[in-house]
């Protein structure tokens, strides 16, 4: 099981249709959610080269909305005995929506080593699920996800208790559908989960749109839950910046990602 299904139009020519379960925001103006973007992006990407992604990043351009068909082209500029250079541009008619650079590949025999720890914090089933305080459909892509808090506000609390004194909030997440693996696809979509401690670090209702999202693919293992550490660096000029550890349940690290994003105070 994937969780895109991508439509094949030629060589290194792909297709998506957007549904409610790849977006976010009011139920009467809903659009492409940025890590449903991005997870698109790399499915193209590594169809397209026969390689996993080592690292992606994405420049969110326009939006995206249900019913529309996304076009996108690869282009792979470089391809070696182990790692590929790619892009991917999703357009809807003349808009272009999302771009995605990435580089592609697997080195045999080198060394692993991890030095990021994950975080002490309590098992999911200890942790209070995410309340949502804002209007959203059932179908959205956050019913894909089951959401623990195990730190920091989200929510109705973001705006109790002011200000977090180190912009940290940490979030257990989990597929919904049991069948659905921890891969790439799915950790790009989590990641895109940073913007929700926004509102956590300056303690008032407020997110962002992202403008940009990088992501680093270290050691994936099998997993359940898998725990994001959010971390928000700076609010600045309207502006956000903030980076998101992905550990697995064993405190193996899977990803790292990056972003800015439009602030947005509600």
């Amino acid at each position: 099981m994937s969780l895109f299904d991508l439509g094949q139009d030629g060589p290194q020519r792909y297709s998506l249709t957007v549904t409610p379960g790849h977006c976010v925001g009011h139920p009467d103006s809903q659009f492409l959610f940025g890590g449903a973007g991005m997870a698109a992006g790399l499915a193209a990407i590594e169809a397209a080269t026969g390689r996993p992604t080592v690292w992606a990043a994405a420049q969110y351009l326009s939006y995206a909305r249900p019913g529309q068909t996304l076009e996108l082209a690869v282009t792979v500029p470089v391809s070696g005995k182990y790692t590929s250079q790619a892009r991917v541009v999703a357009r809807h008619g003349d808009a272009e929506i999302i771009t995605v650079n990435a580089a592609l590949g697997a080195r045999p025999d080198a060394p692993e080593a991890q030095w990021a720890q994950m975080p002490d914090v309590p098992p999911p089933a200890d942790c209070p699920a995410m309340a949502y305080n804002w209007i959203r459909r059932e179908d959205d892509i956050n019913s894909l996800f089951h959401q623990r808090v195990a730190h920091g506000r989200f929510g109705a609390a973001r705006a109790e208790g002011g200000p977090s004194p180190d912009g940290i909030a940490r979030l257990w997440v989990t597929p919904q559908d049991p069948a659905l693996p921890v891969d790439r696809l799915v950790l790009a979509v989590m990641a895109d989960f940073l913007p929700s401690g926004v509102g956590n670090a300056l303690g008032t209702n407020a997110g962002g749109n992202s403008l940009d999202n990088t992501i680093r693919f270290a050691r994936l293992v099998p997993t359940r839950w898998v725990l994001a550490d959010i971390r928000i660096h700076a609010v600045a000029q309207g502006f956000a910046h903030g980076r998101v550890h992905l550990f697995a349940e064993d405190g193996t690290l899977l990803a790292t990602a990056s972003q800015s994003l439009i602030l947005r105070v509600h």
